[in-house]
C-alpha cells in the first residue's frame, strides 16, 4: 500500500467495504460522542468519517489533534448504520474505523476557522492565504479557474490557434497605465519594463507569419484596484489573427466565449451567437455607459426637444446652454407609493446631483412636480418617446452631455434595481464597436488617443488626412457581459505611413515613435499582413462565471487594495548592497523642521 493514500477522500462507496484503505488529508472537525472520536478528514476531493474507537491507543492522538493538522489514516471501511448516513455527501454511506494514525504535520492554532462560512477581514485572510484557500469557496474557485484555462486553450486550438510565449523582460512605452520597471543590472542607469500586454509582441508574431497565435497571458500594470480589477498582474487570453475582419475576430470570440460560459454556466441563460453590436456612441445615449448590462431592460431616450423654451424653467435653461435630458423609464412604477420616489431622490442628492425630478402617467396625463409646469402636448411627447403607459413613470437627468450621461447611467442601474427589473441566472453579451480613435483631453486640450494607439482608423490614411481627429472612428471594440468589459480588441494598423500619420495627431513626432515603437515600425516596412484581435480577461471571465463580487475571490495569491502582498510581505525595501548593485541610489530623506 501506497505510504500516504490508496484512495481520495471523495472515492470511497458503499461496494468497498470491508476492504483496508488508507487516506490523508487535514483533520477539518472533530466530535467526541462518548468515548468514539469523529473526524471529517479533508483532502482537495472530498471529505470521509473516520471513526476512533474507545479504549484504543489512537485515541489520546487522535484527542490532542487540532484542526487543519494533517494526518495518515489506515484502517477498515465499513457501512455506517442507517440512521447515521449523510446524503449530503458522496461518501456519506461509509466510515472508516482506525487501526493506524500517523500524525504528519500537527496544526496551530488558527487565526480564523477554515470549517465554516463566517466572514473575516480581507487582510487577515490574504496574510494567511494557504488557510483561506482551504475553504470551500475558496478552493472551488480556483479549481474552477483551472478548468475554464483548460478550456479556453482546447478551444482556441480547435479554432487553429497556436500557444506561444511573448517575452516578460521589455521596453517601456508612452501609452497607457504605468510600467513596473526592472533595473536592469548589467546596463546601468536602464531598466526592462514588465509587459502591460503582449501587444507589440503578438503583432510582430502575425509580421513574423504566425497565422493565429494566443496565449494566457501574465500582464502587469502599476494602477489602482478595484472590485472588477486586481492591482499590480492580470492574466487574459491572449490573441491575434492574420488576414482578419472585425467579423472574424467575432466570430472567434463568441464561439469561444459562448462555449465556455455554456459550460460553467451552471444552467444559467448564454447568448447564443452572433452577439448584439451597439455602437460607442448608442452606448452612451441609450444605456449611460460604454460597458452596458443588458440583463436591464430599460433604454435611456433623449428628451431635450421636449424641454427646449419649455414653462419648466430649470430643464429650459440647461437646454438653452447647449446642454441635455435625458428620460429613464420606469414601468410601473406610477403605483409605487410618495416614498418610494422620495428615496430615490435622497440617493441622487447622496450621488452628488441637485435631485432626481419625475413625472407619473395616469390615464387623463402626467402628475408630479414636473408636469405640474409642462403642458399637456409635451408630456405627451415624453411618454411616447419612452413607450410608457398610465401606471409607469419616468425619471430625467439634465445637464452638460459628459455628466448627464454618466448620471443617466446610473439612475438607469438603480431604477431597475428598486423595481426588480434586472434579469437573473444569465448571461448577456454585446459588443461596443466604433470607438472614437481620438479625444480631446479636457484639462490640457490636446488631442490622445481615446483607446489604442495601435488600431487601424476607419478609412485608412485618407481619413487622418482629411477628417477632424474627433470624428474619425477607429476598427476599436470591446467585448461586455453583464456591464463587465472583458476585453478590448482592435484590426490593427499594419502601415508605417497611418502609424506614423495617427501617432503625429496625437503630438507624438516621427522621432518619437521610430524611438519607442521601432521595432515593430520597422517590421511594417518588411511587409506585414493586415491582422486584429482581442484579449479577455480571465480574472474576469471567472469571477463572473463563480458568481463573485470581488476579483480577488478567484485569483490565488492577490495583493490587497493597496497593491501590498500582506504574505510575502511585498513590496519590500532592498539593502543599500543590492542597490548599488543596481546603480540605484536611495531617495535622500525630508529634513526635520524644528519649529
Amino acid at each position: 500500500m501506497h505510504l500516504y493514500r490508496s484512495h481520495y477522500c471523495n472515492a470511497l462507496r458503499a461496494g468497498d467495504a470491508g476492504t483496508t484503505v488508507r487516506l490523508s488529508g487535514w483533520v477539518h472537525s472533530k466530535r467526541d460522542h462518548g468515548g468514539l472520536l469523529f473526524i471529517d478528514l479533508r483532502d482537495e476531493r472530498g471529505v470521509t468519517q473516520i471513526v476512533i474507537p474507545a479504549g484504543t491507543s489512537l485515541l489520546d492522538v487522535a484527542e490532542r489533534l487540532r484542526v487543519e493538522s494533517v494526518v495518515t489514516v489506515t484502517g477498515e471501511v465499513v457501512l455506517r448504520e442507517g440512521g447515521q448516513r449523510n446524503a449530503n455527501i458522496p461518501t456519506g454511506d461509509i466510515e472508516i474505523r482506525a487501526q493506524d494514525l500517523v500524525v504528519q504535520s500537527a496544526a496551530m492554532v488558527l487565526p480564523f476557522q477554515v470549517n465554516g462560512s463566517e466572514s473575516y477581514p480581507e487582510d487577515l485572510r490574504l496574510k494567511h492565504r494557504y488557510l483561506d484557500l482551504r475553504r470551500e469557496q475558496m478552493h472551488r474557485n480556483i479549481i474552477l479557474r483551472s478548468k475554464i484555462i483548460a478550456s479556453l486553450r482546447q478551444r482556441m486550438q480547435a479554432h487553429d490557434f497556436i500557444e506561444l510565449q511573448t517575452p516578460i523582460l521589455t521596453a517601456s512605452s508612452p501609452e497607457g497605465a504605468r510600467d513596473f520597471l526592472v533595473p536592469a543590472r548589467l546596463h546601468p542607469g536602464k531598466f526592462y519594463a514588465l509587459p502591460q500586454a503582449p501587444q507589440q509582441f503578438k503583432q510582430l508574431a502575425m509580421i513574423a507569419g504566425f497565422d493565429r497565435y494566443f496565449q494566457i497571458a501574465p500582464c502587469f500594470r502599476d494602477e489602482a484596484s478595484r472590485a472588477d480589477r486586481s492591482p499590480g498582474e492580470f492574466y487574459q487570453l491572449d490573441f491575434e489573427m492574420a488576414f482578419a475582419t472585425q467579423e472574424d475576430v467575432f466570430a472567434v470570440m463568441e464561439d469561444v466565449l459562448g462555449g465556455v460560459f455554456a459550460e460553467f454556466g451552471k444552467g444559467r441563460s448564454v447568448d447564443q451567437a452572433p452577439f448584439r453590436r451597439i455602437t460607442y456612441q448608442d452606448a452612451l445615449d441609450q444605456y449611460g455607459s460604454d460597458k452596458p448590462d443588458l440583463r436591464n431592460p430599460l433604454i435611456i431616450h433623449d428628451v431635450t426637444g421636449a424641454f427646449d423654451g419649455s414653462s419648466f424653467g430649470l430643464f429650459a435653461q440647461i437646454v438653452a446652454k447647449n446642454g441635455l435630458v435625458r428620460a429613464i423609464p420606469a414601468p410601473g412604477a406610477g403605483t409605487k407609493p410618495r416614498g418610494f420616489f422620495d428615496k430615490l431622490n435622497n440617493w441622487a442628492r447622496e450621488s452628488g446631483a441637485g435631485g432626481l425630478g419625475y413625472i407619473i402617467f395616469e390615464e387623463d396625463g402626467g402628475k408630479g412636480p414636473i408636469a405640474k409646469n409642462l403642458d399637456a402636448q409635451r408630456v405627451a411627447a415624453i411618454r411616447e418617446a419612452c413607450g410608457l403607459a398610465a401606471g409607469d413613470a419616468v425619471f430625467f437627468a439634465a445637464g452638460p452631455r459628459e455628466d448627464v450621461t454618466k448620471f443617466a447611467g446610473l439612475v438607469r442601474t438603480r431604477v431597475a434595481e428598486e423595481l426588480d427589473l434586472i434579469e437573473k441566472n444569465a448571461f448577456r453579451f454585446c459588443w461596443i464597436v466604433d470607438f472614437p480613435m481620438y479625444e480631446r483631453d479636457p484639462e490640457t486640450g490636446r488631442i490622445d488617443f481615446s483607446h489604442n494607439p495601435f488600431s487601424m482608423p476607419q478609412g485608412g490614411l485618407e481619413t487622418l488626412q482629411t477628417q477632424d481627429p474627433l470624428e474619425i472612428k477607429a476598427y476599436q471594440y470591446d467585448i461586455v457581459c453583464n456591464g463587465i468589459e472583458l476585453s478590448s480588441g482592435a484590426i490593427r494598423n499594419h502601415l508605417p505611413d497611418v502609424m506614423i500619420r495617427a501617432f503625429e495627431i496625437a503630438g507624438y513626432d516621427e522621432k518619437v515613435v521610430e524611438a519607442h515603437f521601432g521595432g515593430m515600425l520597422n517590421a511594417f516596412r518588411f511587409g506585414a499582413p493586415p491582422h486584429g484581435g482581442s484579449a479577455p480577461g480571465v480574472d474576469r471571465m471567472v469571477m463572473l462565471l463563480a458568481d463573485e463580487p470581488n476579483i480577488r475571490e478567484v485569483i490565488l495569491f492577490p495583493l490587497n487594495q493597496q497593491g501590498e502582498d500582506l504574505m510575502m510581505g511585498a513590496p519590500a525595501q532592498i539593502t543599500p548592497e543590492r542597490l548599488k548593485e543596481l546603480s540605484l541610489a536611495p531617495l535622500p530623506s525630508k529634513p526635520k523642521i524644528i519649529s
